[in-house]
């Protein structure tokens, strides 16, 4: 009878406590996705103003270093410390203008979190059905916890990962340039340039 006094309260400690975390990782994605949406619904923000918001959260809500580092592959091996440096400043900035892109089609939309779950790795994923007129989306976002921080690790849309496919993308690109990084951090810097031009002349 102890003995089940004992089981029964561990276990009610421990629901509520993982209840307690997924609140908590919950919250602060939501939070962070309204400060962004709120920035798209405000008619009286900029082009410019909303990216640099953007641009903001993926610098501070981002594993942006240890996703650049992923993603850059061999390249990352042979570089520089301040070509490294100079890769991951030009990368968050490449993943800020990709991420204000894709807002561009925003228009109010509803969505809703759901299924919160972490898997054998200590992965946080949280679904994020997007509604619209013609149906919903499902985004997967994917967490890490550190230091009592959430940082996103990667977005899942319809079963593919963003960080997979831009390492797929910049692989094809670092090999035109024999995985020469500094080579390759000047062809990224002029494509966020020009992409930064379309995003605030919106």
């Amino acid at each position: 009878m102890i003995k089940f006094f004992y089981i029964k309260t561990f276990l009610i400690v421990f629901f509520f406590s993982s209840f307690s975390f997924a609140n908590d990782y919950s919250n602060w994605l939501k939070k962070e996705i309204d400060i962004i949406l709120s920035a798209y619904s405000n008619n009286n923000i900029s082009s410019e103003q909303r990216f640099l918001i953007i641009e903001k959260t993926i610098n501070q809500n981002f594993a942006g270093t240890g996703i650049a580092k992923f993603i850059a592959g061999n390249a990352w091996k042979m570089a520089s410390k301040d070509t490294k440096k100079d890769y991951i400043k030009n990368f968050k900035r490449h993943l800020a203008l990709n991420i204000a892109s894709m807002m561009q089609g925003y228009s109010d939309q509803e969505y809703k979190l759901s299924n919160s779950r972490v898997d054998e790795n200590n992965v946080i994923l949280i679904d994020m059905e997007i509604f619209s007129d013609t149906g919903s989306v499902i985004v997967t976002w994917r967490l890490k916890e550190s230091k009592g921080n959430f940082y996103v690790i990667d977005l899942i849309v319809a079963d593919i990962s963003l960080v997979v496919t831009k390492r797929s993308e910049f692989n094809s690109m670092l090999k035109n340039v024999d995985n020469n990084l500094e080579e390759f951090n000047f062809i990224l810097k002029n494509q966020n340039e020009e992409s930064y031009i379309k995003i605030i002349e919106e």
